[in-house]
């Protein structure tokens, strides 16, 4: 996942940014920070639906804390 966000997504891992990957049946979902010293992935797996995701026209998004949070929780 590092190399997707530095190769792919062409931004810095130690930005300060958390990036976020859901997985192809939409059930999963990856956060990747860097904290300093190392990263921290943070997982998830719901038991029933799917993550909302939102549309990228670009391949990527930026969201804001709020929305980060709505999204880790599941609601749409």
């Amino acid at each position: 996942m590092a190399a997707l966000v530095q190769d792919v997504l062409h931004q810095k891992l130690a930005s300060g940014a958390v990036f976020a990957f859901r997985g192809r049946r939409g059930d999963r979902i990856k956060l990747l920070y860097w904290d300093g010293q190392g990263f921290c992935l943070y997982y998830k797996v719901l038991e029933r639906g799917r993550f909302p995701w939102p549309s990228a026209a670009n391949g990527s998004i930026r969201l804001t804390s709020a929305q980060l949070a709505m999204l880790w929780e599941g609601i749409d």
